[in-house]
């Protein structure tokens, strides 16, 4: 496969960023999520606002190298998602069918679907509702990766802070703000990251 060959606008975008703000200590992994998050919304504040560990962005690029399935909470962020076919089951009916019946939002019953579906080891990317965030952690659905972006004024903060807790392997920030754009960013910047390099995972318990 042919490396990636960004436009040029992208080139000079990253440029008048790394003008701005200066992320070269931080792990490579986190780096190029920070950059290509600051990139999508031209907000510096996710420079210091963005949640993980180099070893959570690390299981998460083995797991996409691997071709593990991505689960997306909505048709805006599977959409941004430009390298990867990606799954999200907000429109079926059998999610409006569930939803109904178990008296959740649609948004959590994607995620029971998905779940059946594709089992454990994917990785969900939530950029809209913080309901499917609640489901992933409440299923325990042994992720890949989470990456946690919801945005919103009500339960977007609350559910990040309830994914960092929850011990899973994750990606989130601390404030409301986020979106499906930036979760997407965030995705798409482990898929853009450089083939050749190397990735090593920790094992854990």
């Amino acid at each position: 496969m042919s490396a990636r060959q960004p436009h040029p606008i992208e080139v000079r975008s990253y440029e008048i960023l790394r003008s701005r703000v200066d992320l070269s200590p931080m792990p490579p992994l986190w780096r190029a999520v920070a950059e290509r998050v600051i990139h999508a919304s031209a907000d510096l504040e996710y420079a210091v606002d963005l949640v993980t560990t180099e070893e959570h962005l690390e299981r998460g690029l083995a797991a996409l190298r691997s071709g593990a399935p991505i689960v997306t909470d909505v048709g805006m962020v599977a959409a941004g998602i430009t390298e990867r076919e990606t799954l999200c089951h907000i429109g079926d009916p059998a999610a409006a069918r569930m939803a109904r019946a178990a008296g959740i939002t649609r948004s959590a019953a994607a995620v029971r679907l998905a779940y059946a579906e594709v089992g454990p080891g994917a990785v969900w990317v939530v950029g809209c509702a913080p309901t499917a965030l609640f489901e992933i952690i409440e299923r325990k659905v042994a992720p890949a990766l989470v990456v946690g972006l919801p945005v919103g004024f009500v339960g977007a903060a609350e559910s990040k802070e309830a994914l960092r807790a929850s011990g899973l392997p994750q990606l989130s920030n601390v404030s409301e703000k986020g979106g499906s754009a930036v979760a997407a960013a965030a995705t798409n910047a482990l898929l853009y990251y450089e083939e050749d390099t190397p990735v090593t995972t920790q094992e854990t318990s």
